[in-house]
Formats: structure tokens, C-alpha cells, sequence
């Protein structure tokens, strides 16, 4: 396995603590008001120092946390994942992505995605540009990276930082259950931590997204946690699937929902009928979502990117496949806007 070995401040295999950077700032900022408290007389909240510093939209755009009083409009960027629009063009996805409605897209720029990994340097920058035309943005990038090792990760990582696309979702480790689970963990862990060297070098972001299933790393979200939780979540943080999640945590959902609270990268909506080990993946207006789960995402911090999966319409190809996932796209946007209001 490759070690990242690019330049940080910190040496490769040193990552400061999210807490221990939040003290030096606040010390400095405490420093600062009493050498100056007879000429500064209005202290800036947190908040107000990130909109200075970043900008509201920056923020966002890096699933910072803010104000859970702030209207959904503003708080969340609603995208779609366009696994299923792929025999479109750049331009013919861009008119009908943004004809639907939403603020941008999760693109599948993989193995068999949109875009080859091969292909990025090229290919990348005009699905962008394609989409720039109609006000839209990748917010996330659909991977095969899981590691530094994996074919074009350095390139796709650094062309997608270099046209402003701020987050990739990984590809998933997998269990082999004729193996220690733990020594398995121990294993992915090395990885990843190569990987959020990189993550940090470059400028990006990782989130892992939880997927039911025995073999999936991060299917119950307590051992991928374990993982994800020793580095700043601006390197590597989670993809908190509700649909995946309710599979495997049935009643216990939220607790995994408040685990991810420190390291929540970007949230993404599905769901499904019955269960039994086998979900029958629907549409959001017509499965068991909750109204606990949208009254939790409204009272959180939480203020990223919310990608809608439309994964039920199985059995359908070319034009046939786009048309109709196109309408259940438009279909479910209401829907989730209705349930964020």
C-alpha cells in the first residue's frame, strides 16, 4: 500500500485535532479583546466571524454547521444523484436536472460512471461547464477512491478541487466474514488515514456513505465512525443514508443519526416498503420515512448538501429508463420540499 507523502504542515501522519485548533483560535480571539476592550466594544459571535471569514454560501458549500432556525432554502442545497441519466449528454442533463428544479448534482464520475477515472482531466471540466450555464454544481463527486492507491485518485481529486467541486463520496470497504472483523477495521483504518493526508493536501473532502448490507463497512455506522472520528471532518467525514440506516437500525436510527453529528459531510434521502433484510426500495411519497427523521435534520446544525436517490425503477433502459426517472425525480423533489418546510 502507497503512503501519501505530499506536503502538509503537520507531516503525513499527523492530523491536529478539530477541538485543539478551536482552542488556539479562541485563545487568540480572548487575547485580542482584552488587549483592545476600550476601542472594541461588540464581540462577534461564532457565526457572524464564519459569514466574515467564508461567506453564508462557502460555509454551505462545505457542509459546515449553521443556524437550524435558518429557512430550508437557504440552509440546504437539494441535489440529485444521476446514476440514471447517463445516456444523456452534459448539456441535455444540465437542462433537465435544472428544469426539475434542484441546486446541483451528485455525479457518478467513476467505473462505469459519467466519466471514466481516466478520463477526468479531460471530461470533468465540460460536464461543469455544461452545468455552470444552468446555475448548477457537482456537490458531490461518486468515487472509486477508497484509498491513495486507487486507479487516478490523485488526478480526479485535484482537477475536482481546482473547479470547485468540494466533496467526493468514497467507495466502500467490505468485510470478508471468514476474517476478525477488528483486524479487518485495523486495516481499512490504515488506509484511510494515507487517504485524509491526501484529503488535506489537496483541499477536499471524503464522506463515506452508510449501505446496508453484512459485507459493508459502515453498514451499522459505529465501526466506520470509529474510524472517521480521529481526523477534522473538513478531511473525511459521513454520508448519513436515513433509507440504509432504518434497514439496518430499524427503531435505532437515531441513535446513529446523533453519533454522525460531528463528522455529518452530507445527508441523502431514500426509502422502501417492508424489510426483512430485503427493502423494497420506493419513492419517498410512498414509503415509511418517518416525520421523526425530518424533525431531527430541521432542530440539527446541520447545513450541507441533501442529494435525493431515486433507486426504485428497476428493469428499464436507454430513453426509457431517462423519462421516467426523470418524472419520479420530480415527483420526490416536491415531496422532499414539502417535509423540509
Amino acid at each position: 500500500m502507497r503512503r501519501w507523502t505530499g506536503r502538509m504542515g503537520l507531516g503525513s501522519d499527523q492530523t491536529m485535532p478539530f477541538t485543539s485548533a478551536t482552542r488556539i483560535i479562541t485563545g487568540c480571539a480572548k487575547s485580542f479583546r482584552l488587549r483592545n476592550r476600550k476601542t472594541i466594544m461588540i464581540e462577534m459571535n461564532r457565526r457572524e466571524m464564519l459569514q466574515a471569514s467564508l461567506g453564508t454560501a462557502a460555509a454551505a458549500a462545505l457542509g459546515t454547521q449553521l443556524s437550524a432556525q435558518e429557512p430550508s432554502s437557504q440552509r440546504w442545497k437539494l441535489i440529485t444523484f444521476t446514476k440514471f441519466l447517463q445516456p444523456l449528454s452534459y448539456e441535455e442533463m444540465a437542462d433537465a436536472v435544472a428544469e426539475i428544479g434542484f441546486d446541483g448534482i451528485e455525479a457518478p464520475i467513476r467505473i462505469g460512471g459519467h466519466i471514466e477515472p481516466e478520463n477526468v482531466a479531460d471530461e470533468l471540466p465540460k460536464f461543469v461547464a455544461a452545468l455552470k450555464k444552468r446555475g448548477l454544481t457537482i456537490d458531490i463527486l461518486t468515487s472509486s477512491i477508497n484509498s491513495v492507491d486507487s486507479p487516478n485518485a490523485e488526478q480526479t481529486l485535484k482537477v475536482a478541487k481546482e473547479l470547485g467541486i468540494p466533496r467526493y463520496r468514497m467507495s466502500y470497504y467490505k468485510y470478508d466474514l471468514k476474517k476478525p472483523v477488528t483486524r479487518q477495521l485495523r486495516e481499512a483504518g490504515a488506509q484511510l488515514k494515507d487517504l485524509v493526508a491526501m484529503n488535506q493536501e489537496i483541499g477536499i473532502q471524503a464522506v463515506y456513505q452508510n449501505h446496508s448490507g453484512s459485507r459493508y463497512m459502515g453498514a451499522p455506522i459505529w465501526d466506520m465512525m470509529h474510524l472517521v472520528r480521529q481526523y477534522d471532518p473538513q478531511h473525511v467525514a459521513m454520508a448519513f443514508d436515513i433509507g440504509h440506516a432504518r434497514v439496518e437500525g430499524n427503531t435505532s436510527w437515531p441513535i446513529q443519526w446523533n453519533l454522525v453529528q460531528s463528522h455529518l459531510g452530507s445527508v441523502y434521502i431514500k426509502d422502501f416498503t417492508g424489510n426483512g433484510g430485503k427493502p423494497a426500495w420506493c419513492s419517498i411519497t410512498e414509503g415509511e420515512l418517518p416525520d421523526e427523521f425530518f424533525t431531527r435534520l430541521k432542530a440539527s446544525d446541520y447545513a450541507g448538501p441533501i442529494s435525493l436517490h431515486v433507486e426504485y425503477l428497476h428493469g428499464l433502459k436507454g430513453d426509457e429508463m431517462v423519462q421516467k426517472n426523470l418524472a419520479a425525480m420530480k415527483r420526490d423533489l416536491a415531496h422532499l420540499k414539502k417535509r423540509l418546510a
